[in-house]
Formats: C-alpha cells, sequence, structure tokens
C-alpha cells in the first residue's frame, strides 16, 4: 500500500503521520486490495480539513471532513471511510451470494414448481341492451375496441356472442 502525505498550509508532524499509518494499517485488514492511499491535510481561516482517498481493486473511496481541530479532522475523516469501506463490503457480499443464490434456482429440477397464482374474474360491461343485426354488432365492436360484445340477435331475441379472432376475423357463437 503506497500512502502519500499532502500538506498545505500546515506543517505534517511524525505524530499525526505515525497515527495515519495506524488507522490505515487497521483500514486494510478490513479493505483489502488497496493499493494507493492519498492523504490531504489543509488549513484555512481556522478550519482543518482532512481528505483521504483511497484506491483499492475495481474500487475508489473519497472522504473530506472538516472542524477547529486537525487531529478530531482526521478520527471524523477516518471513522466515515470505515463506515463507507464497510458498507461497500456488504455490498459486494450480498452482490455475491444473491448472484450464487440465483444459479442455484436455475439449475432446479422442474418438479419443484411454484405454486399457480389464483385466478380471478373481472368483471366487464360487454352487452348491448337492444337487439341488434349482426352487422351493427360488428359495427359497435369496432367502434368500441372491444374483443367480445355480447347482445340480443333482432328477431329471435336470443342472446349471442361476437368476438374478435386472433387472426382479425370475427368469431360468432349463437346459442342452441
Amino acid at each position: 500500500m503506497n500512502v502519500h502525505f499532502t500538506a498545505r498550509q500546515t506543517s505534517l508532524t511524525p505524530e499525526v503521520e505515525e497515527y495515519c499509518r495506524h488507522r490505515l494499517d487497521a483500514l486494510s485488514k478490513i479493505f483489502s486490495g488497496v493499493t494507493d492511499v492519498d492523504v490531504i491535510l489543509v488549513h484555512e481561516r481556522n478550519r482543518h480539513k482532512a481528505e483521504i482517498h483511497v484506491r483499492a481493486k475495481g474500487a475508489g473511496v473519497v472522504v473530506f471532513e472538516e472542524s477547529h481541530d486537525l487531529m478530531n479532522s482526521l478520527n471524523l475523516a477516518f471513522d466515515d471511510l470505515e463506515r463507507k469501506v464497510k458498507k461497500e463490503r456488504a455490498k459486494f457480499r450480498d452482490k455475491k451470494r444473491r448472484g450464487g443464490r440465483e444459479r442455484k434456482e436455475i439449475g432446479l429440477p422442474s418438479a419443484v414448481e411454484p405454486a399457480p397464482a389464483e385466478k380471478r374474474i373481472i368483471r366487464t360491461a360487454a352487452t348491448a341492451s337492444k337487439p341488434m343485426t349482426l352487422e351493427e354488432a360488428a359495427i359497435q365492436l369496432d367502434l368500441k375496441k372491444r374483443e367480445v360484445l355480447v347482445f340480443r340477435m333482432e328477431g329471435t331475441e336470443k342472446w349471442t356472442v361476437l368476438f374478435r379472432r386472433k387472426d382479425g376475423h370475427y368469431g360468432l357463437v349463437e346459442p342452441e
């Protein structure tokens, strides 16, 4: 792990550098594969800023904290960094586990099938109250853009069903 320190408008003391290395060693146990770490310390108008850039295999984390004390800023930054690294690691672990479960489910034999969903009856109003001819029913079916029309055939007063077939033609069901 390569650690780079940058101090702007402040001096980098050996105690601060030792503290940062100690916290980064503890972090490297949690987050393996860390290649580079940049620690940037800035002092501006009675504020101390600590910025930490961590680059690892396939990921990068940036943390920025600011307070009136340098050590307090570093503590907050390292705590935030540790929290972010744990969160990313947990997300990666969950993603990896979830992918394993999906592969196992695909390989299950077909004897284990989920229970079929309960079928529901949904009522719709597709009836014509007045008696009409077959041609009038076909026109009504087209105008109202329905798939099925139940109507009374003119002259016989029997209920008849006119429906649209998949091939685009009409089907007719008459009771016996």
